[in-house]
């Protein structure tokens, strides 16, 4: 997804522009990176999610739409008993296609013990703690693994890191397709974040949603949605080009558009500018330049 391969930066750059607008509302198709959700929280915005994966649906209503609730020292008690026991068979032996024995055992008990949390919000925490816990563990390789800590303690470590909810009244997190969300939507302002436009030979199925949904069956259907597709791999222009002109129809209602994007040379901001033009006047174009770094320059078009 184009969240997780962003430049280190992105974010204050995308803060940056969205502090010249005047806006107390804002709709987000596509969120990804929940934390931007924070930060406009604490500047008393209402911040209206969507995400089109659970597994990074969940990761918002951990941040947006969470005022208050954390998890106590029993809920993670409850949520790492017997993590390492193994059973007869994996509920999800999807997960050996990501992690050893020892750590599917550990992500199946885990997802099985979620269960037991009472209210939705500590569910989404737990959710969004379980896959921070698996990026860490998939960052090491075997010159590296001898350093890694048991995945139990890195849960509590992670946990005891939290930062605490910041309250704004009627901020939320859906989990819709774009085009119906932001249809839905009411807001001073909607912050379209572009999934990153390229091709590549074999697309990514993240290994997240696969653990929260319990097995791989679910993607057939999932992405008869071109959005779940595009999120990974983008086919042609031209299908990229109508998703992006559909979703800018349907948000004529919104006040205020930052439309943000990695240009990385496929797809140019012309483009993209070209497209936002058919809709509305375009005020701006900012751009912040990661080449040296990534090849790359972030892109956002305010209208």
């Amino acid at each position: 997804m184009q969240h997780s391969s962003t430049p280190s930066g992105w974010l204050a750059f995308e803060l940056s522009i969205l502090h010249r607008l005047k806006f107390d509302s804002i709709a987000i198709p596509l969120t990804g990176d929940p934390a931007i959700g924070s930060y406009l929280k604490r500047r008393s915005i209402r911040v209206t999610a969507n995400d089109l994966l659970q597994s990074d649906w969940q990761r918002s209503m951990a941040v947006i739409a969470n005022s208050n609730e954390k998890l106590s020292e029993d809920d993670v008690a409850a949520l790492l008993e017997d993590a390492y026991v193994p059973g007869y068979k994996l509920a999800n032996p999807g997960l050996k296609a990501w992690f050893g024995e020892v750590d599917s055992w550990w992500f199946d008990n885990v997802r099985r013990n979620l269960e037991r949390l009472d209210s939705p919000i500590k569910h989404a925490l737990a959710v969004s703690l379980t896959t921070m816990v698996g990026d860490y563990a998939l960052s090491f390789t075997d010159e590296t693994r001898e350093l890694r800590q048991p995945l139990s303690a890195t849960f509590r470590r992670m946990w005891m890191s939290m930062s605490e909810p910041v309250a704004m009244a009627g901020s939320s997190a859906q989990n819709k397709s774009p085009g119906v969300f932001v249809a839905e939507a009411t807001g001073g302002a909607m912050l379209l974040r572009l999934p990153r436009a390229e091709i590549v030979t074999k697309a990514n199925r993240p290994w997240q949603e696969e653990w929260l949904r319990g097995s791989t069956d679910f993607w057939g259907e999932l992405e008869s949605d071109g959005w779940v597709k595009m999120l990974r791999t983008v086919e042609t222009k031209s299908q990229y080009f109508r998703l992006v002109s559909d979703v800018l129809d349907r948000a004529t209602h919104l006040k205020q558009w930052a439309v943000s994007f990695v240009d990385g040379g496929f797809i140019t901001p012309q483009e993209i500018g070209d497209i936002v033009g058919k809709h509305r006047r375009v005020s701006a174009v900012y751009t912040k330049d990661f080449s040296e770094l990534t090849g790359r320059k972030a892109v956002i078009i305010t209208a």
